[in-house]
């Protein structure tokens, strides 16, 4: 009986549309588009009600500590500044910390990348059938190495299957981008050890000074007697 249901022609109920009087107002709103608005505005209705109640129950004598670490400007409460938060001796140990954070992944990726590299240089290089057969006569000796040469099987380089060049070229591939993440991480630890040391009493050289002129800066430290 479905099947027959399905197959009688019905009419196409169409949802109205907006009247052209009031084109300007757009698409007309329906059911389903009133209950999203509805809920939306009871929600903050709800959120309003519960701040006025908060300010009609406030205690006129709390205090705490937020209350004069912030100011307000433009209505809108803006906690002080942090800059001064730490101290130097903080500031240079949380610098101390990073540095070590970026040697750590520095080491890591040069030890994968001697790991990855003797991998891919054992898979191209085959290594060679280095075992020694002693034999008593030249007979002997002429059906050892017949024996050999029939049982040495090389693969030509047009055989090999497509998984396992597929698989060699992303180490390849991965062998490259660890390469380029060894010379970021480099460079980052060179600027960060820079930073950490111009934190001391230094001065900048003026190029009369400089033996040898560069384009980078040279800096000058204040000689210091080491406990």
């Amino acid at each position: 009986m479905s099947s027959l249901r399905n197959a009688i022609s019905r009419r196409a109920h169409k949802e109205r549309a907006q009247p052209s009087s009031r084109k300007k107002f757009g698409l007309l709103e329906k059911h389903k588009d009133y209950v999203i608005r509805a809920k939306a505005f009871h929600k903050k209705e709800e959120t309003l009600r519960k701040l006025k109640e908060k300010a009609a129950f406030r205690n006129t004598d709390e205090f705490y500590f937020q209350m004069i670490k912030t100011r307000t400007v433009d209505g809108v409460h803006k906690p002080e500044s942090q800059a001064k938060k730490y101290t130097r001796e903080e500031l240079m140990l949380m610098k101390t910390q990073d540095i070590g954070y970026i040697l750590q992944k520095l080491q890591s990726e040069r030890k994968k990348i001697e790991k990855l590299t003797a991998v891919l240089h054992s898979v191209d290089n085959h290594p060679s059938n280095r075992h020694i057969y002693y034999a008593e006569d030249r007979e002997e000796a002429r059906e050892l190495q017949s024996q050999a040469s029939e049982s040495r099987v090389t693969l030509p380089s047009g055989d090999i299957p497509d998984l396992i060049k597929r698989k060699t070229a992303a180490s390849y591939r991965e062998l490259e981008g660890r390469k380029s993440r060894v010379n970021q991480l480099e460079k980052l630890y060179m600027e960060m050890s820079l930073n950490k040391e111009l934190q001391g009493q230094k001065r900048k050289l003026r190029e009369d000074e400089l033996v040898c002129p560069t384009s980078k800066p040279v800096y000058k430290w204040r000689s210091e007697r080491k406990r």
